[in-house]
């Protein structure tokens, strides 16, 4: 696993104190962006948390999720989590060290009061002696929220910083922009009322073992709760590894319903990913499971086919102008501001994702902006069928005959790429084994290069005849 240290420098700890009128919950931020470039410590909101307890439960579920590996437990875990000011909420984002949980605190517009959100993204300390401290707020008495440095120390604060070294595999950067491009494709499945949401979640199995390694599970909506099944039928959702919602229990006794999200499954479906939100009080909490315990969602290639045109990078840098951080991307307007046709809006936002730049909200079915404060653009250079897709079309392994594409290996052994309805499906033992479930095999990302080239330059050779008629 490729992995490199980067320093994340905050002002001083994270800290809850005692304040006029209540308590003051000062969460620092880190290097970040904003509509007026990178800066050191942005602010952005200075408030009330109209629901203090809940509030303080949901952030330390996502910084459960961020110090946690569910899979291979003795290894330890540390990212801070990432903050977005959207302008009408703040999201609290945090991804698993095993790469297999994806956690997001929405906090909304009704759980904020008294100040005004700003515009950007950062990391945020979320220290061991302020989860204590949070983990004993034990009333709604007035809590003042405070994401940044005070305006006062912005200009005037010159003493030293507090600097983490934090771990960050190149597949935590991957595994951020597999899990938007999955959840893209969920649609809400079931919603239960609080007693039966709590119900359900508390009889699911808490630690590992057997647990963990017993296969997915699915459930299917019956009435107001979710039955046990023992394979996926019509309606189904999967729960793989149910031990991995265990940080939804922090506030359980503050939820009011459980929404759960998924692909469509046909009976006999293999496991897939899906999202468990929790609503909760003007907030969201949502965990998104990759398909198995031991299996990342960074490997999933969902977003193999979008790094492989070049047509979406382009279209990604026209789209990327256009962003300004809105809770909510609407796909037509992007589409009628940049002259693109929808389908190509989606891909660049897809091209997007993979650099950390927009997030996908299943809640309301819409992408959102922001931007991760890591070097995200290892993503596309560090994906290893990417590369060697690539490195077939740079040796010229790839011949093209009508629906079918032969790739010489650089074993010497030949695949063959059929398109079948638009999907490539390949000779490879990778396509034997995941049937297209993973992504594309790179064989299959090959020829999809070499068609797009011949199209493209097919293209700029009728505009050049047009030119010269």
């Amino acid at each position: 696993m490729t992995r490199s240290l980067q320093a994340v420098a905050y002002r001083r700890p994270s800290v809850l104190e005692s304040a006029a009128g209540g308590q003051l919950l000062g969460l620092e931020t880190s290097r970040g962006a904003t509509p007026m470039g990178v800066k050191d410590h942005p602010q952005f909101f200075a408030g009330f948390l109209t629901s203090p307890q809940v509030a303080s439960a949901a952030l330390l579920a996502v910084a459960d999720v961020a110090a946690a590996r569910y899979y291979q437990q003795q290894l330890r875990a540390s990212l801070d989590p990432v903050v977005t000011g959207n302008g009408d909420r703040l999201r609290f984002e945090s991804f698993s060290g095993c790469c297999g949980v994806y956690a997001r605190l929405d906090v909304l517009e009704p759980g904020l009061d008294g100040g005004e959100v700003g515009h950007g993204t950062t990391n945020v300390d979320v220290n061991n002696p302020l989860r204590e401290a949070l983990s004993r707020i034990g009333s709604d008495d007035p809590l003042h929220l405070r994401v940044g440095p005070e305006e006062l120390a912005v200009t005037t604060m010159d003493g030293p910083v507090v600097e983490k070294k934090v771990p960050l595999p190149d597949r935590w950067l991957r595994g951020f922009a597999e899990a938007q491009v999955i959840a893209a494709g969920f649609d809400l499945r079931a919603e239960l009322p609080a007693a039966d949401a709590v119900r359900f979640l508390r009889a699911l199995p808490r630690g590992g073992g057997r647990a963990a390694s017993a296969g997915p599970r699915w459930v299917v909506p019956s009435g107001n709760t979710l039955r046990p099944t023992t394979r996926a039928v019509p309606g189904a959702v999967c729960l793989p590894g149910p031990e991995r919602l265990i940080a939804l229990q922090r506030v359980l006794r503050h939820a009011t319903a459980l929404r759960v999200y998924g692909p469509a499954v046909a009976g006999g479906a293999a496991a897939t990913a899906s999202a468990w939100e929790v609503v909760l009080p003007g907030m969201r909490l949502t965990l998104t499971l990759s398909p198995d315990a031991s299996r990342g969602f960074s490997g999933e290639g969902g977003v193999l086919d979008a790094l492989a045109t070049d047509e979406a990078a382009e279209d990604a840098e026209l789209i990327s102008v256009l962003l300004a951080w809105e809770p909510r991307v609407d796909v037509a307007d992007l589409a009628s501001a940049s002259g693109l046709t929808p389908e190509r809006v989606r891909a660049a936002l897809i091209r997007l994702g993979t650099s950390g730049r927009v997030g996908y909200d299943t809640a309301e079915a819409a992408y959102f902006h922001r931007e991760l404060p890591y070097d995200a653009e290892r993503v596309e250079r560090h994906n290893p069928r990417l590369r060697s897709a690539r490195a077939l079309v740079a040796a010229g392994a790839v011949a093209l005959d009508g629906a079918l594409g032969t790739v010489t290996a650089e074993d010497g052994h030949v695949h063959r790429v059929r398109d079948e309805a638009g999907v490539l499906s390949c000779s490879c033992l990778w396509w034997a084994k995941y049937r297209g479930g993973r992504g594309p095999c790179k064989h299959a990302l090959a020829v999809r290069m070499v068609r797009r080239g011949d199209a493209a330059a097919e293209r700029d050779m009728a505009r050049v005849e047009a030119d010269a008629r």
